[in-house]
């Protein structure tokens, strides 16, 4: 193909097009142009995150803490994802599923999730663009709706176990008297009421945000120094990458982890938040730095995380580690005169199966009522401030994708009403005590647009045309195609495992054919995104050559 020819899935700019600011060519480190300045457009466009932190200067300093927390907020933002209700199951089922011996794959998992958050926030650096925005400058109409499409349902799934995750946490703290459906309209109020806090300065959001992980830590640190578990167990399972002993239960429990921790929308996310910071994106040095203090700051807020999540594993791995049913039910009738959740567990020898709600009854049967109202509010911190993001997640996807330009107040209304109400008609129809099989779906639904997130991000760090200077290099592009097709393998395998436990043969067909129209699209995206590259570094070749 030569670079006159035409081609429908490939599109680059001409000199032509390069982006101006007021009729100025600008040197920027991205071939695609920036968005419209709002001086430009006929009505003030208002989005989040207006306001950009200032940098504070530090001239021949290879390291500053001001700097550094000039930078801090967006990694902490971002790694709420990793710490909402669904994770928070993942963790506790593994932990009573395995013990101690899969926290090295939570290790691996947040490693590989940070490596993905790096391009991520790399890719809002240097092109002063979030990755929606990038898909629908580079993309034409038909992936682009496509991508969008698969990207809100992950969003729809992440907030369907977020706002129930609240739900269940209201329901714990008020002893039943806040049923399902009641939660869930709590979450949605309120969600709407801390929306609007970056009004007040974006650093008091973030305060806010980095308070309910503060909280996080705190409820779930103090049921890991309450149940006492064994340190040198923990250590042995956190660095030494086995499994002794471990069957398919126990795999599932692995694939689980992997699927939780690595979300789509969070890609999108992160390279969104970055670009509230004051980088001076024609500045090489300044973009270098902010790189550099974001890397960092990620760093940091992914080992907070990993605790946070660590101790949610071993509170259940030391106390839950197999626990039969009628085990369990023993030890608690031995402590309290009567136990009105013996639906919740069946009187015979299966091991015992637990999910957010069972948790924290059992942790306050064996541990005492604080126990349990620790936990709660635990989960409610973790689902009211999943929940906030998630609805941030929407607003970025759905105005990059679409480039909408419609008010504040009803983007806000529109994204949450899509991801809202089917979380609702669950919430009524649905039992509290009933909820973990619904968790599942949504896990697998979440695991299915994984490519979707990390295809675009790997193609578009990847282009010269894009990132200039900053493009990743040929150990990060091979290192990183490995990275994801490893990970889309373990979700795929996750999926196959979750239909085949279905037992119909009529949800077999309908699998299979929605299977055979995902992978015919994935195979069209990597196809589509190879053309482009194609297209682009034969430009840079010529490019090059004419200079």
């Amino acid at each position: 193909m030569t670079n006159e020819s035409p081609s429908v899935c490939c599109a680059v700019l001409s000199s032509e097009d390069s982006p101006q600011e007021n009729g100025v060519h600008t040197n920027q480190y991205s071939s695609i142009s920036p968005p419209a300045s709002p001086v430009a457009q006929d009505e003030p466009f208002s989005t989040y995150f207006e306001e950009r932190v200032p940098i504070p200067d530090s001239e021949n300093q290879l390291f500053s803490f001001r700097k550094l927390w000039a930078f801090t907020g967006p990694g902490f933002l971002m790694s709420i994802a990793y710490l909402d209700p669904g994770n928070i199951e993942s963790d506790l089922q593994s932990g009573a599923a395995a013990g101690f011996k899969l926290l090295w794959v939570l290790l691996v998992s947040t490693i590989i999730g940070l490596l993905l958050q790096r391009l991520a926030a790399r890719l809002g650096v240097v092109t002063g663009m979030h990755l929606a925005e990038v898909c629908n400058r580079q993309y034409s109409t038909v992936p682009r709706i496509i991508l969008w499409l698969m990207v809100e349902l992950a969003i729809i799934g992440s907030d369907m176990q977020e706002v129930i995750g609240c739900a269940i946490a209201l329901n714990l703290l008020s002893v039943g008297r806040i049923p399902l459906w009641g939660g869930v309209l709590i979450t949605i109020t309120d969600t709407f009421v801390f929306l609007f806090l970056d009004k007040y300065g974006l650093r008091k959001l973030e305060a806010f945000f980095g308070f309910l992980i503060t909280v996080m830590a705190v409820s779930f640190g103090y049921e890991y120094v309450l149940v006492k578990p064994d340190q040198g167990e923990l250590l042995k399972g956190m660095f030494v990458p086995y499994c002794a002993g471990c069957g398919p239960v126990q795999l599932e429990q692995a694939v689980g982890i992997v699927g939780a921790v690595i979300m789509p929308h969070n890609i999108y996310l992160h390279s969104a938040l970055v670009k509230s910071r004051e980088v001076d994106r024609k500045n090489k040095k300044e973009v270098k730095e902010a790189n550099k203090y974001f890397f960092i700051e990620s760093t940091i807020a992914l080992f907070v995380s990993f605790l946070i999540n660590v101790f949610v594993v071993a509170v259940f791995a030391q106390a839950f580690y197999n626990k039969s049913n009628i085990e369990v039910v023993s030890t608690i009738l031995r402590t309290v005169n009567s136990f009105p959740h013996t639906d919740l567990f069946p009187l015979n020898n299966n091991t015992l199966e637990v999910d957010i709600y069972k948790g924290g009854i059992v942790l306050g049967c064996f541990f005492g009522p604080a126990a349990l109202y620790i936990w709660a509010i635990g989960i409610l911190a973790a689902g009211q401030s999943s929940t906030m993001t998630g609805t941030y997640s929407g607003q970025f996807v759905m105005e990059g994708f679409l480039n909408l330009r419609w008010s504040r107040f009803a983007r806000v209304l529109l994204t949450r009403s899509i991801a809202i109400t089917p979380t609702l008609l669950v919430a009524i129809f649905q039992d509290v005590q009933h909820l973990t099989g619904m968790n599942d779906f949504l896990n697998v639904l979440q695991s299915l647009q994984l490519p979707f997130a990390l295809i675009p991000i790997l193609t578009f760090t990847s282009l010269k045309s894009i990132m200039n200077d900053f493009a990743n290099g040929l150990g990060w592009k091979i290192s990183g195609g490995i990275l994801i097709l490893g990970v889309c393998a373990i979700n795929m395998y996750f999926v196959i495992v979750y239909v085949t436990s279905l037992n119909s043969v009529v949800l077999y067909v309908l699998a299979a054919l929605i299977s055979v129209a995902y992978l015919a699209f994935v195979a069209y995206l990597v196809s589509y995104d190879c053309c482009f590259m194609s297209k682009l570094l034969s430009v840079d070749e010529q490019s090059e050559y004419d200079s």
